[in-house]
């Protein structure tokens, strides 16, 4: 009875544990793998889909195999070699069991040591599973076209093949090491039962060369990290560059020689001790000699000597070319080899007359900032509460035949705006589905003057020619969950009076759920029961998810690290996004690191589409020079498309990312230093300019403006970012980079003379809360019930002038804050002036600046008694 009961116990237990493995599997392997294989085949990447996890499997699969072949083969050659041990009767406990370990490791070794070495091989092969990627792009790795000035090899050796290598190195040492040490234990063993049975016993010559193989492959491997650790030396920091140095190339390099040298030297006198018997004083000597010098380069005992008695009082001159190289390969590695530096030097003039091409610079300055143009657009154009903007990009667009900077924002769905009660199953997954339209409006603006929309309103209205066939948003920057759509109960379309236009959903995106075993596996994948009951989904219905388009993305392409700003695209076919991509790595030589970031390499190899009504995602080569790019096309064979396939409508408004050209300028802010000299004094190294608030401290960094300062007949939309000298406010130099046509990407640098002093925005800012006149309009306002606010300060590079524009805002000090753009200041030098409108200001300053000069004239010839022209 009892024994029956125990029957049913176990084999009760034995079913749980098996229901509760298959509920496991299920879960998270099948239903995850079968949904995800649904949506990329939905996108069009069903290939790509399989591609992936094949090549991680594979890669898993190699590795674990070259794993398992070395522990199989060295455990079965280890059972082999030695003779069998006689029965241990009469011997002692402990012998006998040792006999008996023997035969049966002997006997059943095919079930010992087989699974023994596939467990040890998924260990080994498990970290460098994680890394597949490193594996794989080491696979298609193209070449760089780039020499490492220090080894003589290509950079893609750097990028790809030595961060393999070093993974590789330590996995296998790790497994010869483990496999040694079981052998060794193994062999010990069973010669010491043998000694005991067998009279003048001699170890086996097989044990002997068995062992001798895995020392040799155990020193080998070891001087193969120090061979790899002397490639690693580009990586090395220093305080002033980054690396190898004097010391590394004259004192590292020659010890890392040394050591594998000697090395060599102790393996071929330990071979010879091993199987000879001759020789220990050799071995013994090598080995002594190689722990000094290993434990002198270890502890860095002879580098810190030279560095401190022969390199730092000679510091310059002693490690000159190594910041040179240093300096090189850092503007090689973030994309700056190719920045020009021109001077530009600051003028009056251009400010005297408003002439028909400083009014064409004016009318695309951006006077809004963005965070205060996005409550103007939410109040104004909001239409309804679920809608809003969750972000205004900045962009370029012909309206009327003119070329025109812009303010665009997309109208998306925010659920979260819903009323309490309407946040029903029904309301989020298959009546709100979407946003709809965007809105536009000009870059420049008058204080007090009501604001132009070039696109307004559901459905969108423009009379300035902007057309959109398809205004619907399914897909954005928001927080979206899952719907069905189209369904029998129609979406939420458009207001219009005091009735809504239903809509329903006609696009590609989605996967289909006409089928009741997609609804089951949806319904467990959602976690929602609602999915398998609602009886309001037909044939056409298709759950559409991953509808934020940067966790769409990052889920099709992990190994693209994503701008911070996507931005919204209107075009006749419709709404699309277009998102910034950018292939980075930690292994680039001689480079210095960027911050914290983790990388010294960085390139913005693609840009990418997203449909906001399809949710189609095409990617798209952009840096065809790109090595790590190219290396992940070749992986992938149509993932990627060339740029020329971009549709122009859509190339027309790619931009220059800001992320990017704030990382390079940060760079370039040192390392425009090219002589070794300058570099190592810091004697002009920049900073980004700043502003102060208060107390508070303001960054400027890179925006955009639409300028004719690279050919002063083509005005071409700019990023532009300004710098000061380092711990100076005065501004030193202006960046810009083109964001149009073939000019696209080229870095030009305006650099003020040494002998000049251009007023900086810091100072520029203090100069604003000294005038009386502005101060006291500000009073005034702050009196009646308003808040005052000014916005950020632009600085306008313009026919040898520098002007600096701050716009001067209102809101109100009720709840209802709709923001006003009350006031423009404009200032140039230490003249500042303030008007409700950019042309009427410049005007103003004009004339105090002919002023002015007219009166230093005077002065002048009163002084010198000499009439000047």
């Amino acid at each position: 009875m009892i024994k029956r009961i125990k029957q049913k116990l176990g084999f009760g237990l034995t079913s749980l544990l098996l229901l509760a493995a298959l509920y496991v599997a299920f879960h998270f392997l099948f239903l995850d793998f079968v949904v995800d294989s649904w949506w990329f085949k939905s996108l069009g990447y069903g290939t790509y889909f399989w591609q992936r996890a094949l090549y991680k499997y594979v890669i898993l699969g190699g590795f674990s195999l070259v794993f398992f072949v070395i522990f199989f083969c060295n455990f079965w050659i280890a059972s082999r070699f030695l003779k069998r041990p006689q029965s241990a009767a009469g011997k002692s406990e402990s012998d006998h069991k040792i006999a008996s370990l023997i035969t049966n490791f002997r006997r059943g070794s095919m079930r010992i040591y087989t699974p023994l070495s596939i467990v040890l091989a998924l260990i080994l092969a498990y970290p460098l599973f994680r890394q597949w990627e490193t594996t794989l792009l080491f696979i298609f790795a193209p070449k760089a076209g780039l020499l490492d000035p220090i080894y003589g090899k290509d950079v893609s050796f750097f990028l790809f093949t030595l961060p393999v290598f070093r993974m590789i190195q330590m996995r296998l040492f790790i497994s010869f090491a483990v496999l040694f040490g079981a052998t060794f234990v193994l062999y010990g063993m069973e010669i010491a039962l043998l000694k005991k049975q067998t009279e003048n016993f001699q170890i086996p010559r097989m044990v002997k060369l068995h062992l001798s193989a895995l020392t040799t492959v155990l020193f080998l491997l070891a001087i193969g990290n120090f061979l790899l650790e002397r490639y690693e030396l580009v990586y090395k920091a220093h305080k002033a560059f980054y690396g190898p140095g004097f010391v590394e190339m004259n004192v590292t390099a020659p010890l890392i020689w040394l050591s594998v040298f000697l090395l060599l030297v102790t393996l071929i006198a330990l071979l010879v001790f091993v199987n000879t018997g001759r020789g220990w004083k050799y071995t013994l000597a090598s080995a002594v000699l190689f722990l000094l010098v290993y434990g002198i380069k270890s502890t860095h005992f002879l580098e810190t000597r030279v560095q401190k008695y022969v390199v730092k009082p000679n510091e310059i001159s002693r490690e000159s070319k190594y910041i040179e190289r240093s300096i090189k390969a850092t503007l090689q590695a973030y994309g700056l080899t190719g920045v020009k530096i021109r001077e530009y030097r600051p003028s009056s003039k251009a400010l005297f007359t408003l002439s028909e091409e400083l009014e064409n610079v004016v009318r695309n300055v951006p006077v809004w900032d963005k965070e205060m143009l996005h409550d103007v657009y939410k109040q104004l154009q909001g239409i309804r509460p679920y809608y809003d903007f969750t972000d205004v990009d900045v962009d370029r667009y012909t309206i009327n035949g003119l070329y025109q900077q812009v303010f665009v924002g997309a109208r998306e769905l925010v659920l979260s705006q819903l009323p309490e009660n309407a946040r029903n199953w029904v309301n989020l997954h298959m009546k709100y589905t979407h946003g709809h339209g965007a809105v536009m409006t000009p870059a420049v603006q008058g204080g007090e003057e009501p604001i132009t929309w070039f696109l307004k309103d559901i459905p969108p209205k423009s009379d300035y020619g902007i057309r959109t066939k398809r205004p619907a948003i399914y897909y954005g920057t928001g927080k979206y969950t899952y719907i069905i759509a189209p369904n029998d109960l129609g979406e939420m379309g458009y207001p219009q009076g005091e009735k809504v236009i239903p809509e329903n959903y006609s696009g590609r995106g989605g996967v289909s759920v006409s089928s009741l075993f997609r609804k089951i596996i949806f319904s467990i994948y959602f976690k929602d029961r609602n999915i398998f009951f609602t009886t309001k989904t037909n044939k056409e219905s298709r759950v559409l998810f991953r509808r934020n388009i940067i966790d769409r993305i990052a889920t099709i392409t992990p190994f693209l690290v994503l701008d911070r700003d996507p931005y919204v695209v209107v075009t006749p076919k419709g709404i699309f996004w277009i998102q910034d991509a950018y292939t980075v790595s930690k292994y680039y030589p001689n480079a210095k690191p960027y911050g914290k970031g983790g990388f010294n390499y960085v390139r913005n190899s693609v840009k990418i589409v997203v449909d906001a009504y399809n949710g189609t995602v095409d990617y798209y080569i952009w840096d065809e020079k790109d090595p790590i790019i190219r290396a992940y096309a070749r992986a992938y064979p149509g993932l990627f498309k060339n740029r020329d396939q971009m549709d122009p409508q859509l190339k027309q408004h790619v931009r220059y990312p800001k992320d990017l050209f704030e990382i390079q300028m940060r760079v370039f802010a040192r390392y425009h230093q090219k002589n070794p000299e300058t570099f190592y004094k810091q004697e002009d190294a920049w900073r980004f300019a700043r502003i102060f608030k208060g107390d508070k401290e303001q960054i400027i960094t890179p925006y955009y403006l639409t300028l004719n300062l690279l050919n002063p007949a083509e005005f071409e939309f700019l990023l532009v970012q300004p710098f000061s000298p380092r711990g100076l406010d005065t501004l030193r130099a202006i960046a810009t980079v083109s964001c149009d046509g073939s000019r696209y990407g080229k870095i030009v640098v305006f650099a003020f003379p040494k002998d000049i002093q251009v007023y900086g925005p810091s100072q520029i800012n203090a100069l604003i809360d000294q005038d009386t006149y502005v101060s006291q309009q500000f009073t005034l306002w702050n009196q009646i019930g308003s808040e005052v606010e000014r916005g950020k300060m632009i600085i306008l590079p313009h026919g040898g002038s520098v002007l600096y524009i701050q716009p001067v805002y209102l809101k109100a000090s009720t709840r209802l804050k709709i923001p006003e753009l009350k006031r423009l200041i404009v200032a140039y030098e230490d003249t500042v002036v303030m008007d409700v409108n950019l042309e009427l200001a410049i005007s103003k300053l004009s004339e105090r600046l002919r002023t002015r000069e007219e009166m230093f004239r005077k002065r002048i010839e009163k002084f010198s008694g000499k009439k000047t022209p």
